[in-house]
């Protein structure tokens, strides 16, 4: 997926390997595996690339050198489960199991905040991000506070 690219949905700018829409929520491709996975392996083959910038959950990148620190960054989303879903996943409930309705609506929030995350980044001039994570909480019945955050570096090759 090219930074070209736009929803066929809401038409809105697609960020490098978006899985949903940031602006719609729609989801991008429904064939195309997640981010970095390839079959048969949960794990990305190499770390991921967000719209120029590296990210990471380890404090360093293998092959690179960290030139400067430029501080800590985050991305931050507030999502809001809509009327109709929460029938929909209440019923889904009585059954038990996976609820597919809270899968999808965490899963935008994670990538949302994650894209954040890399414009926050980019915002203060840095390359890549170590030290990646996601935090979570919960806000009220009905909404849930997704957020990233980690250290903004500027790297180079060894």
């Amino acid at each position: 997926m090219s930074e070209e690219e736009s929803c066929q949905t809401c038409g809105a700018p697609l960020p490098l390997n978006a899985q949903f829409c940031v602006q719609c929520g729609t989801r991008v491709n429904m064939n195309a595996p997640a981010v970095g996975a390839s079959a048969g392996s949960p794990m990305p083959a190499s770390p991921i690339t967000i719209d120029g910038v590296l990210v990471v959950s380890s404090n360093w990148v293998p092959g690179y050198t960290i030139i400067e620190t430029r501080g800590f960054i985050y991305g931050l989303t507030v999502r809001s489960r809509g009327l109709g879903r929460n029938i929909t996943a209440g019923l889904r409930s009585l059954a038990g199991g996976e609820i597919r309705e809270y899968v999808e609506m965490m899963q935008h929030a994670r990538d949302e905040a994650l894209y954040r995350l890399v414009e926050h980044a980019k915002a203060v001039g840095a390359n890549a991000i170590i030290s990646a994570f996601f935090d979570s909480s919960e806000i009220s019945d009905y909404m849930q506070e997704i957020l990233a955050y980690g250290t903004a570096v500027v790297i180079g090759k060894k």
